[in-house]
């Protein structure tokens, strides 16, 4: 033990005289990986345990990369596993774990979630307040807000952030629907239904006309104001597409329990009876759409 104290003495002395050959030498030290007891398997017992923690890791590694963990830092995560293990049996050591995760949770998951939601919004999210608000009401401090105060002041602004972002970002493309078929409904070939509904015969069947609980056969085109294709009949194969009229848009369940079999009708389908604020493929919400609709048959039962 002697010895050992005057060797630490010459070292710390050492040190002092030379500081800057010590910095120059001074490094950051890594975690050292964990030095494993030696195993002893005594019994089947011990095996089935043990082979059952090593089955355990399956797909670990991959899962890890996947939430972006970097396995050179094993020795970090073991550290980290056997930390949650012997919190088991030490409730504030495990509270402090939980609390952890907790924070991973938010920030990885819900804060991103939250900060697109008010993207392009009068409001943003600043992520300091945001978790000292979570802080502060974990702690039951009502300092600025009572929790009660704080759902409704959020719940307010989130609803009018996201109408200002709405129509921020598809104001112009409802308004420019509207504006179509204002000037559509001018002309003499188009008939314009109290649903606000707009349809022109390009042939005119003599057919039966289908209720609501039939299945019909349909040739169809759809497109954009612009012009743009986004979806037909004619991609999905060469025979005519079959649903029953409840299956599909209002607008096309209204038309189609119209038409006669043998028609051929343009649509002309407001956003309301469309696809409202959804936003479906090409399709953004509040579109106004145009349909070249064939009613080839109806399949009897």
């Amino acid at each position: 033990m002697k010895k050992i104290i005057i060797l630490a003495l010459v070292l710390v002395a050492s040190a002092s005289f030379c500081p800057l050959e010590a910095k120059k030498k001074k490094k950051v030290e890594e975690p050292a990986a964990p030095v494993a007891e030696a195993v002893q398997l005594l019994n089947a017992s011990d095996s089935v345990s043990y082979t059952a923690g090593m089955t355990f890791t399956k797909g670990l590694v991959s899962y890890l990369l996947q939430q972006k963990v970097d396995t050179a830092y094993m020795a970090d995560f073991i550290r980290g596993f056997k930390d949650m293990i012997s919190a088991s049996g030490d409730p504030r050591q495990k509270t402090y774990v939980v609390g952890m995760d907790i924070a991973r949770q938010l920030n990885e998951r819900m804060l991103p979630g939250i900060t697109n939601e008010f993207a392009d919004s009068p409001d943003s999210i600043v992520a300091p307040l945001l978790y000292r608000g979570f802080e502060d009401a974990l702690l039951q401090d009502t300092t600025l807000f009572t929790m009660a105060a704080a759902e409704t002041y959020f719940a307010e602004r989130e609803k009018a952030d996201k109408a200002a972002k709405e129509e921020k970002l598809y104001g112009p493309n409802r308004d420019a629907g509207i504006a179509f078929l204002a000037e559509n409904a001018k002309k003499d070939s188009v008939i314009t239904l109290p649903s606000g509904l707009q349809y022109k015969v390009l042939v005119a069947g003599k057919g039966e006309v289908p209720t609501v609980s039939d299945k019909v056969q349909v040739n169809y085109e759809g497109r954009l104001i612009d012009g743009t294709v986004f979806d037909a009949s004619a991609r999905h194969g060469d025979k005519p597409a079959e649903f029953m009229p409840t299956q599909v848009i209002k607008g096309w369940t209204e038309a189609l329990t119209m038409m006669p079999v043998g028609s051929k009708w343009q649509l002309y389908i407001p956003s309301e009876l469309a696809y409202g604020k959804r936003e479906t493929g090409q399709i953004k919400p509040y579109s106004t759409l145009v349909f070249d609709v064939e009613l080839v048959g109806i399949v009897k039962k």
